[in-house]
């Protein structure tokens, strides 16, 4: 029975943060497989910064020597936002089990999702700790001590976040979008 945990986001950019959850993740006996998929366009959001290829593109990158994890462009070829449940209905097709992770930032935020209801039912919710937001005994809870915000990093560009492998890429690109906003 392969039973995968479905880590998305926009990824924009990428952090250590992220890579804390998926070595967190990657450590779940239950687990054995880790899907990491980022979004064309973040169902709540009107924009990136970075476009969906050059996320998905430094995601293999970061990901590409980690066995467990598979970088999916699912999302990415849909060309448009993409609500949870389908990439969910998508997943089910080709796994038995698939667990939905999320940061805990995301928990009061959940009834807005498209079809929560089915979500709940089809799924399990792994949610990764974060800003000590306390998370409800219902859902599985992921350890992760770093805090970490994409939203900060987009204002303000810290290499010392970024994933060591392609970390001088991302800091030029902000850099580079933040001065030309200027």
């Amino acid at each position: 029975m392969k039973k995968v945990a479905i880590f998305g986001g926009s990824f924009d950019p990428p952090h250590l943060g992220h890579i804390e959850i998926v070595k967190e993740l990657s450590k779940l006996e239950f687990i054995d497989k880790i899907i990491v998929v980022p979004t064309y366009l973040n169902p709540f959001k009107s924009s990136f910064v970075a476009d969906a290829t050059l996320r998905l593109n430094w995601l293999e990158q970061i990901f590409k020597s980690n066995e467990k994890v598979v970088v999916s462009d699912f999302e990415v070829k849909q060309n448009k936002k993409v609500p949870t449940i389908e990439t969910l209905r998508h997943f089910l097709k080709l796994y038995d089990k698939v667990y939905i992770t999320i940061g805990a930032d995301n928990i009061l935020s959940l009834h807005k999702w498209k079809e929560y209801e089915n979500i709940k039912k089809l799924s399990t919710f792994i949610v990764a700790t974060r800003q000590k937001l306390k998370v409800p005994k219902e859902f599985i809870t992921l350890h992760v001590d770093i805090d970490i915000s994409s939203t900060q990093l987009r204002k303000e560009i810290d290499k010392k976040m970024l994933p060591k492998e392609i970390a001088e890429e991302i800091y030029k690109y902000y850099k580079d979008k933040n001065e030309n906003k200027s």
